[in-house]
């Protein structure tokens, strides 16, 4: 059978929305990943006779590709851990397929991008940075961009809150992690700066949550927003990750335990080692939502530069409430929906180029809203629904 989409890392929170909600449009989907614990119930449920689960091990590209070829399919979606986003890449190119991911490091990131001369010489597209933040927020900047002369700031990032404190696992606790333990990079003036963790801090209203306090850490914006913007005058780029207290105390706590590290720890009874940091995601996978649990996410993007010779700035919005259907998901669907929302818009052929890039450089922003709004997501400019 000749399927629609691959889906890697398919058994992950982003695997699983992914995967539903290529199914529920009436895809066929061929779903991979190192495990199969929960994505076996969505494919039950929404995937008889339409979908397909392989076992691949992303760390090898030779059965990477090979799968990608045994999936018929001229599409993948990697929803796997930012560190097989480079792999996965060169497979797709062995392969001669499309490739969306949901974001690496900034250093990842800059090796996806110098792949664009192979991409177009395959004559096929890929994009990384097809979630949230990154993604959504790209696409508001490439909207937002279009209405500036110049531009000279971006702070970008996320908030959310959950009607019930109790803690579930926001999306990968190895990002997190790192998020909150390396020291954070944010450009200033035009060049690269270092902070400490969690030095640097803001305060602020959002529409969805109210108020709460944000981070900055480090994220691919700071490399792709300068890379595609900086020739319009872009020279100031933050990322702020904002997390509700009852969530922060517990990430506090898997930092002081040590959970947080990559340094591989000897386990006699097993005969072998494992880092801390490589068992959080398996783990915390078992944790359940309590029986009502929501989660609400305000994205946003604040602009500053000139129009006219007259200084300016756009406050953008995105705002994710619990969409019916999706709750146990919590606020991940605004990562898994763009990420579908992104590959068919290449499978469509409503994305035409070829080559490697991020969001803002070529998903068209109109269409993209339009699509967000069907998911129930909300864009605002300066307080007005524009979707």
């Amino acid at each position: 059978m000749k399927y629609d989409f691959v889906v890697f890392g398919a058994d992950g929170l982003q695997g699983q929305i992914v995967t539903r909600d290529l199914l529920a449009r009436g895809y066929t989907v061929f779903a991979s990943d190192i495990y199969k614990s929960k994505i076996a119930g969505i494919l039950n449920k929404y995937g008889r006779g339409r979908s397909f689960f392989s076992l691949v091990d992303l760390r090898d590209i030779a059965a990477t590709t090979k799968a990608i070829l045994d999936s018929g399919a001229d599409m993948v979606i990697n929803c796997a851990d930012m560190y097989w986003n480079v792999n996965v890449y060169k497979a797709s190119l062995e392969a001669q397929v499309n490739c969306v991911d949901l974001g690496s490091w900034i250093e990842l990131t800059e090796e996806q991008l110098a792949l664009d001369s192979l991409f177009k010489k395959i004559k096929r597209t890929a994009i990384t940075g097809c979630g949230s933040v990154p993604g959504i927020g790209n696409v508001m900047l490439r909207y937002a961009a279009k209405k500036f002369d110049t531009l000279a700031s971006a702070d970008v990032g996320f908030a959310w809150d959950s009607n019930k404190k109790k803690f579930v696992v926001p999306f990968s606790m190895k990002s997190i992690l790192e998020e909150f333990t390396y020291n954070p990079r944010y450009i200033k003036n035009g060049g690269v700066v270092e902070s400490q963790p969690l030095a640097i801090s803001i305060e602020k209203d959002f529409r969805l949550i109210g108020r709460q306090k944000s981070f900055l850490v480090q994220h691919p914006e700071l490399f792709t927003f300068f890379h595609y913007f900086k020739s319009r005058g872009l020279k100031n780029v933050r990322f702020f990750a904002g997390f509700p207290d009852h969530s922060l105390e517990k990430i506090y706590t898997l930092i002081e335990l040590g959970f947080h590290s990559d340094k591989p720890v000897k386990i006699p009874e097993l005969r072998g080692a494992i880092a801390p940091f490589d068992l959080l995601n398996p783990v915390l996978k078992r944790l359940k939502s309590p029986k009502g649990y929501t989660e609400s996410e305000n994205l946003w993007l604040e602009v500053s530069g000139t129009r006219d010779s007259k200084s300016k700035t756009i406050l953008m919005e995105c705002l994710v409430p619990p969409i019916k259907g999706w709750e146990t998901h919590g606020c991940n669907i605004d990562t898994g929906f763009p990420a579908v929302i992104i590959a068919k818009m290449i499978k469509d052929k409503i994305i035409k180029q070829r080559g490697s890039f991020a969001p803002e450089a070529i998903v068209p922003e109109k269409y993209f809203f339009t699509e967000l709004k069907k998911k129930g997501l909300e864009v605002y400019e300066n307080g007005k629904l524009i979707n």
